[in-house]
């Protein structure tokens, strides 16, 4: 993608956004609906092997285990989560499809797609925040270096002769890849996959130099020294590689995380949105989920619905004319 010029105090204003942590909602009054009474479609719009797909299943198994009734997770990818996300937007709004949603395709996918098959902001019941996790920039384990400065000259030396590899078009992965390119003036080649899963798959192959990806997908490769960690998109430093360093480091100002929501189709009964919010924040807050996604540099994120409404919202204040700035546009 061909960038536009951009004028570096804009974007170091607006990058300055951060996530607050929300107050958990209220018990819920008695439902005369019981949900669920039957198995649940989770649909994820990427696909396995990833680290929306890894997390949601520990999530659909905790969740399965409180109900006593099955969450089966249904992997529809494609278009930075754009597919799985409009299969959730055309169910029938009774609680039993309910699916992954979040920044990418409630947010970002707004200012990526010049059409899109649903309404980000009304075709979806915002049900529970579920978790939040900071990206990783990696590098394939043969080249030459992973200290970001070093490879920053580089990339001004030699314009497009590096790719990095992320999740999809107008995913928090490519927005992390456009804004180090943005805000440091280089140019390193976005090659767009269908999920980062194969995206990583490449990365270790040899087929593309550089993996912006969700910290727990790349993690394991990491420790294991297959792949060379760069840099963090926190805005600090992060337990888990604490000898990593983050992208704000070499480019102040830089930050973005990923986050996700529970959704479900718009028109949701308000008793079933309130049951599918206790389930979820029951098992977001169980110890057990908890120690597994800190393993995995994940953190739970538990919400009301209006609380993960109102933040779905503020994040499309903040984050379009991130976008355009970085030279995203609407295809």
């Amino acid at each position: 993608m061909s960038l536009t010029a951009v004028n570096r105090r804009t974007l170091l204003t607006m990058f300055g956004g951060s996530i607050a942590t929300p107050v958990l909602a209220p018990r819920i009054a008695f439902s005369q609906e019981a949900w669920p009474a039957r198995t649940v479609r989770y649909v994820n719009g990427f696909p396995a092997g990833g680290a929306t797909d890894t997390l949601s299943r520990i999530l659909c198994q905790k969740m399965s285990e409180l109900s006593g009734q099955s969450f089966v997770v249904e992997n529809r990818a494609g278009a930075g989560g754009v597919l799985g996300a409009d299969a959730v937007a055309k169910a029938p709004p009774d609680g039993y499809t309910v699916g992954l949603g979040g920044i990418a395709s409630n947010v970002l996918a707004i200012g990526s797609y010049a059409k899109l098959p649903y309404d980000p902001r009304g075709d979806f019941t915002f049900i529970a925040g579920m978790w939040q996790l900071p990206n990783i920039l990696s590098a394939r384990k043969d080249l030459f270096s992973s200290d970001l400065r070093e490879l920053l000259a580089a990339f001004k030396r030699e314009p497009r002769k590096y790719t990095y590899a992320s999740a999809g078009f107008g995913t928090t992965l490519h927005l992390s890849g456009e804004m180090m390119n943005s805000m440091a003036g280089v140019e390193v080649t976005h090659i767009p996959y269908k999920g980062a899963g194969p995206a990583l798959t490449d990365l270790l192959g040899g087929r593309v130099d550089f993996l912006f990806d969700n910290l727990p997908g790349s993690l394991p490769s990491v420790r294991a020294g297959q792949i060379k960690p760069v840099a963090v998109t926190s805005r600090i430093r992060i337990p888990e590689l604490p000898d990593v360093p983050a992208m704000a480091e070499v480019l102040p100002g830089y930050e973005i995380t990923s986050w996700t929501a529970m959704i479900g189709p718009s028109n949701m009964k308000a008793d079933i949105v309130a049951q599918v919010n206790a389930l979820t924040v029951k098992a977001l807050t169980d110890p057990a989920l908890k120690t597994r996604y800190s393993d995995l540099g994940a953190t739970p994120w538990p919400t009301s619905p209006a609380e993960i409404k109102a933040f779905r919202d503020s994040e499309e204040a903040r984050l379009l004319p991130i976008l355009r700035a970085a030279g995203i546009k609407p295809e």
